[in-house]
């Protein structure tokens, strides 16, 4: 049975699938869910400072966009902010989840001033949180940059003494400079990254939907931003890194841990799917594991992220060409349309030959993955 255990802040966890701090993490019978249905750890629903998002969330504040029939390819759009209670009310959640959980329970803290951090930061670690994760709500009032993610850092490192976590926003200048600067202010560990922030717009009442202002969103198609700065920063990286948004299969858990993350945080995946999604995608990353003969995952961690090639080292010769096959092609014509090369040849009229290609063709790729009926392939030179 490969090992899945992972280290995380100086947490033990029994696998890499933790809970996101969000909706499924904003009660104790939620967390004990979440536990009972896989999850190694959980990241409780943000405490802010600023008390209008604890009044409530507004309805409908969630939104399912479909793009196509392939039922992977969605967002999930939605407007969840702040746990709907004070400090001391949060302080008492964490006492109870403490009590009702056997898994790690991460505080998480959402301030605008060094007094909340301070204050919120002690009550929580009094209450018993295993760890404090630190951050800005990506669509909040306060847009906390970079600098001022490392300051809070700074802040809540001298005040406790329970591992400290850092939530990088997504929305960042450079998102590389801020993780280092994060990692010099003494963050046990660094998250990557909170939600991205939109918008969607109703063509009806030509008006943003839902509650009419931005949102997140997430899903699938956010994992790709992820994995690339992961990757660029592992290698500078002393401490974990955590990855979230976009895992829903055992693949994506997977590419994260080959891209240098050492546990990985659900939020859509569980929202969407149910909370059987923590259980089922570690028992994935298990059976992957040993199909491929991988004992640890500690072996894996970024090794994707050593094979990345710099500018300079990335081959321009061309090396493959696109064929076509006759007895395949049904002449639909979309390979000769979508070829900006002017690599594709049309049929002659009357004569029933394929589409066909020419010495234009640069091997870039597309027609092979757009062709409906799979006609063309990717032929050595």
């Amino acid at each position: 049975m490969p090992d899945l255990s992972v280290n995380y802040a100086g947490l033990r966890l029994q696998h890499p699938i933790m809970a996101a701090s969000a909706g499924i993490t904003a009660t104790v019978d939620r967390m004990r869910r979440a536990e009972e249905a896989g999850a190694s750890a959980v990241s409780v629903k943000s405490l802010f400072e600023n008390p209008i998002p604890r009044r409530g969330d507004p309805t409908p504040h969630m939104r399912v966009i479909r793009h196509g029939r392939d039922p992977r390819s969605f967002t999930l759009y939605s407007y969840e902010q702040a746990a709907h209670m004070d400090e001391e009310a949060y302080a008492d959640l964490i006492l109870r989840a403490k009590a009702a959980l056997d898994i790690p329970v991460i505080a998480n803290i959402d301030c605008a001033s060094p007094e909340a951090w301070a204050r919120y930061a002690t009550l929580v670690e009094h209450a018993g949180a295993d760890a404090i994760e630190v951050k800005s709500c990506p669509h909040g009032e306060h847009l906390m940059t970079g600098d001022e993610l490392s300051g809070a850092v700074r802040t809540v490192k001298g005040l406790v003494s329970i591992p400290v976590i850092a939530k990088l926003p997504s929305q960042l200048t450079n998102p590389y400079q801020s993780a280092l600067d994060i990692h010099a202010a003494g963050a046990d560990a660094l998250v990557m990254f909170n939600r991205l922030v939109g918008l969607e717009i109703d063509l009806d009442t030509l008006a943003p939907i839902m509650h009419g202002g931005f949102a997140g969103h997430g899903g699938p198609h956010s994992i790709y931003y992820r994995l690339r700065w992961i990757a660029q920063v592992f290698d500078e990286m002393h401490i974990p890194i955590c990855g979230t948004g976009g895992v829903s299969t055992v693949a994506d858990a997977a590419k994260y841990v080959l891209a240098g993350a050492t546990c990985v945080q659900l939020a859509t995946a569980a929202i969407v799917e149910g909370c059987g999604a923590f259980g089922r995608i570690r028992d994935e990353l298990a059976e992957w594991m040993d199909r491929n003969e991988h004992q640890c995952l500690g072996d894996l961690r970024g090794v994707a992220a050593g094979r990345v090639l710099g500018l300079p080292d990335v081959s321009r010769q061309q090396t493959v060409r696109a064929a076509i096959d006759p007895d395949t092609c049904t002449r639909c014509g979309l390979c000769h349309r979508v070829c900006i090369y002017e690599g594709v040849d049309e049929p002659t009229p009357g004569t029933g030959e394929a589409y066909r290609t020419n010495d234009h063709c640069r091997g870039c790729g597309l027609c092979e993955q757009l062709c409906p009926v799979e006609a063309i392939s990717l032929l050595p030179l």
